[in-house]
């Protein structure tokens, strides 16, 4: 018979936790008592809300409460239901769940569209089953799923990269697709730019803490560039990646902001425009599941919701164990060289192991050393992302995955140990700038904590996992052994932290090796052990983060701004400004309510552009409170350029202002977990201003500059100086005489060699416009011979004994800065920084003042 028999709809429970006892094929015998809270919390109290979030902690089961959700949804109303993951690893791993523990069967859809299986669109299209897909397939110019009633949004905490890449347009130097873009943008940016940002911006860097730098281009000065940026980026985005984002952007041009980094040029909104996107505001109901209620607004600002309903997490989910994490700090007691190679030794003991590192190039010369150290198969991110099966039934194997801290789950025997290199702390270039140049890095509070909460989680999926976490990195070690930053975790974590840093401290490799051993045991010795963790956790408790309720209050306002400012509507955007500015009041807000008085400025701005002329002056007045709200923020100080002539006042903070953004820089790649790193960069200088030789003597000079927040260089070329230290348009340029004696003369071609310095600097240093040049000349000698003396108009002199006791003084200083320290755009830090080394003359004016008194005509004594 050809005929098909018709199902009649089978009854659906009151509740979706009730939906898997009817499921046959399922391997759990039901759900967890807090999975069953909070679904029958979400149909007694959510189900018609139009935005819903349920919090649900790393290793609670989420995907199960997701798609019981999803499940329930579709057989009660036959609705269309689209379930969104992060990646397509994700997906296949919820499908995979779904068929082989839950007994469910769902639909997976990844790659184009044009691939989509025809008999599972059309299960979706009648609802016959859930959809399980990526965040791209909704968040695309033409996407499948453009009739979803229900949309499920899992991990959402890492979702705002990929909601918002619909609005962004992203050109990366190093993308051969991308390059003759990003070199048409360089020639647009170039007259907009000091040559130091643009050398920079081009690639063409010359210290360290370049490759690090994040800026953005004011709005006054992107007004000024938008048509030239319009032709240049409709001519090279044709045919390329970078199309789709562009046509959603490209008439909402001065409703966006435009960063800069060595690396890529962004161009995106403030909040992605999600309103405009019809696929993700017609269904019926959106729900987000996160591992947080996205605290302070958060996940408003991630999505471009308001008024989204939250359920909680279940009374004391904070103090259940899911697992058991024991935390390895190797970097606490061991050099680098030693904390490699005892990753190998665990890695060999634990058979399988996952390696979380924030960077591709990270991951190759990981993987490398694995395979040809320990020759274990190293598999990676495209290795598992159809399955992790190959992966699981190695026995030797290692999981090297880059840039992804959640959503790739090993629970059991999958994998017992993890190692965590890098902190997953800002995920695209507005983070960045937000939270190194603005200081605004209380909005983020959570969201950095949520991403380092899944990390840490990868392998600790049930009550009975365990599982060892090697953590790596001064950033990672800092963010979790820092007491100030623990008090605002769960208990249970806090007490793990603990334990796993008092284990670390003035320890050995095979001490750390044992512990291992005893931990993956989880014998009786273990369980004895474990005591300890159990104990402090019972005294801990959980602070909330500061500044939640303000940054609550004022996120309808942002999303308004956002809202009014797409639509072209500049007085109502600024009033909303006005309105975010009314809501922040709290001191640890600072940065966030001078990044939002530049916002209402820019509004008032581009108003003005647009014929308003009323709002001239609220532009003035908010950009100026934008300068004064923060003064530890020199991108702020240096708004005077945009509407007023800039003082000798704004100069100088700004000058102190980079400085000090530069020692943050420094000290956070030194570290704070340990003081191992930063006395060895200290001994490294002294040992090397103490010798009599050249290259250490100049290598340490070099440093010395570095550590108190100069552009510090050096070049061995021909003709060039000794070590230059350059902070905003101050420039000392050096010629040191380390090997120079003091009864000895300087001679003509010594006076010759230090006079000639800024010319060479000229030729071969960016500089901005007006820098000022001071030679120096370090050396023993107390004379000058005759015939030298014509060529020292200009040269200082630092006497090499002087210099040194000076150089034991700055680097004392800094050890003193270094305690308060937490990490960059801290403004609070930055303003008690600032006065001390103003109050020890080691601010860059106040060393050019001093040096610039010591002209070395009238002190050295003239001979023959």
């Amino acid at each position: 018979m050809a005929f098909k028999k018709l199902s009649r709809t089978a009854d659906v429970p009151k509740s979706p936790d009730r939906l898997l006892v009817d499921l046959p094929r399922r391997k759990i015998p039901d759900v967890l008592p807090h999975q069953r809270e909070i679904m029958r919390m979400y149909s007694e109290k959510a189900v018609n809300s139009s935005d819903v979030a349920l919090q649900l902690p790393t290793g609670s089961g989420k995907t199960l409460v997701g798609l019981m959700i999803a499940e329930w949804r579709r057989r009660k109303n036959q609705e269309k239901v689209v379930y969104l993951c992060p990646t397509r690893q994700l997906v296949n791993q919820v499908i995979e769940q779904a068929e082989e523990k839950y007994g469910l069967t769902a639909r997976g859809f990844t790659g184009s569209a044009r691939d989509y299986d025809p008999a599972a669109r059309a299960e979706y299209r009648s609802a016959d089953r859930v959809a399980v897909t990526t965040y791209s397939s909704l968040f695309n110019t033409r996407p499948f799923f453009d009739d979803a009633d229900v949309l499920i949004l899992d991990d959402v905490h890492a979702a705002e990269g990929y909601v918002a890449s619909l609005w962004s347009v992203c050109v990366q130097r190093n993308n051969p697709e991308h390059k003759p873009l990003h070199t048409a943008l360089c020639g647009v940016l170039k007259p907009y730019l000091s040559p130091t940002d643009f050398g920079r911006l081009a690639g063409n860097w010359e210290y360290d803490q370049d490759y690090g730098w994040v800026d953005k281009v004011p709005t006054p000065t992107f007004l000024a560039m938008c048509e030239e940026l319009v032709e240049v980026l409709d001519t090279h985005t044709h045919q390329r990646d970078l199309r789709h984002p562009w046509s959603m952007i490209r008439d909402h041009l001065s409703s966006c902001h435009m960063y800069l980094s060595a690396k890529e040029i962004l161009i995106r909104p403030l909040i992605p425009p999600t309103w405009t996107h019809d696929p993700f505001t017609k269904p019926k109901q959106r729900i987000y599941m996160s591992a947080t209620l996205g605290a302070g607004g958060d996940l408003e600002r991630l999505v471009g919701k308001k008024n989204i309903m939250r359920l909680a997490a279940p009374e004391g989910w904070d103090r259940q164990c899911v697992g058991r994490r024991f935390f390895i700090f190797p970097g606490m007691s061991l050099e680098k060289d030693a904390v490699s190679a005892l990753s190998l030794v665990l890695m060999k003991r634990a058979g399988r192991s996952l390696v979380l590192v924030p960077t591709d190039s990270a991951s190759e010369t990981i993987a490398e050393k694995i395979e040809k150290e320990i020759e274990f198969h190293v598999f990676g991110a495209d290795q598992i992302e159809d399955s992790k099966g190959p992966f699981v039934s190695s026995k030797t194997a290692v999981a090297v995955i880059a840039n992804r801290y959640d959503g790739i789950d090993f629970p059991g025997d999958e994998c017992r140990l993890l190692f965590i290199e890098g902190l997953p702390r800002a995920m695209n270039l507005q983070e960045r700038f937000l939270m190194t140049r603005m200081g605004a890095n209380v909005l983020f509070n959570e969201r950095v904590q949520t991403r380092v909460l899944q990390a840490v989680g990868r392998c600790t999926r049930s009550l009975e996992d365990y599982s060892a976490v090697v953590v790596s990195g001064e950033e990672m070690t800092d963010y979790l052994a820092d007491i100030r930053r623990r008090k605002y975790l769960d208990p249970e974590l806090q007490a793990e932290l603990q334990f796993g840093v008092e284990q670390s401290k003035g320890t050995t490799a095979d001490d750390m090796t044992e512990n291992f051993e005893i931990f993956m045991r989880n014998d009786q010795e273990w369980e004895d052990i474990n005591e300890q963790i159990v104990l402090l956790r019972k005294d801990a408790s959980r602070e909330p983060l500061p500044a939640m309720d303000d940054l609550t209050a004022a996120v309808d306002h942002e999303i308004s701004f956002q809202e009014y400012l797409w639509q072209g509507d500049y007085e109502l955007a600024l009033d909303e400004a006005e309105a975010v500015l009314a809501a922040l009041q709290q001191q640890e807000l600072r940065g966030y309510r001078a990044t939002w008085e530049y916002l209402a400025g820019s509004a008032a701005s581009l108003g003005v552009s647009h014929g308003v002329r009323t709002l001239s002056q609220k532009k003035s007045l908010h950009y100026r409170n934008a300068k004064s709200a923060a003064s530890g923020i020199p991108w702020l100080v240096a708004l005077s350029r945009e509407f007023e002539e800039e003082t000798g006042e704004s100069v100088d903070l700004a000058i102190l202002g980079e400085q000090l953004e530069r020692i943050e820089g420094v000290l956070a790649r030194l570290g704070r977990a340990h003081d191992r790193a930063f006395s060895k960069r200290e001994k490294l200088i002294l040992d090397g201003l103490s010798s009599s030789k050249k290259g250490p003597f100049e290598e340490a000079h070099r440093l010395l500059g570095e550590i108190i927040g100069f552009e510090a260089g050096n070049d061995e070329t021909e003709g060039a100086p000794d070590p230059w230290w350059i902070s905003g348009p101050i420039c000392l340029v050096f010629e040191d005489h380390a090997g120079g004696e003091d009864r000895t003369s300087i001679s003509v071609k010594k006076a010759r060699q230090a006079a000639s310095h800024p010319n060479w600097i000229r030729s071969n240093v960016q500089l901005r416009e007006g820098t000022t040049i001071l030679p120096i000349l370090v050396t023993p000698c107390t004379s000058v011979n005759r015939g030298a003396l014509p060529h020292l108009d200009g040269v200082a002199i630092w006497r090499i004994g002087e210099f040194r006791i000076w150089a034991e003084k700055a680097l004392h200083t800094i050890r003193e800065m270094r305690r308060a320290f937490v990490e960059p755009g801290d403004l609070v830090w930055r303003m008690q920084a600032g006065k001390v080394l103003e109050d020890n003359g080691l601010d860059a004016k106040s060393i050019m003042l001093e040096l610039a008194q010591k002209s070395a005509k009238n002190i050295l004594k003239v001979v023959g």
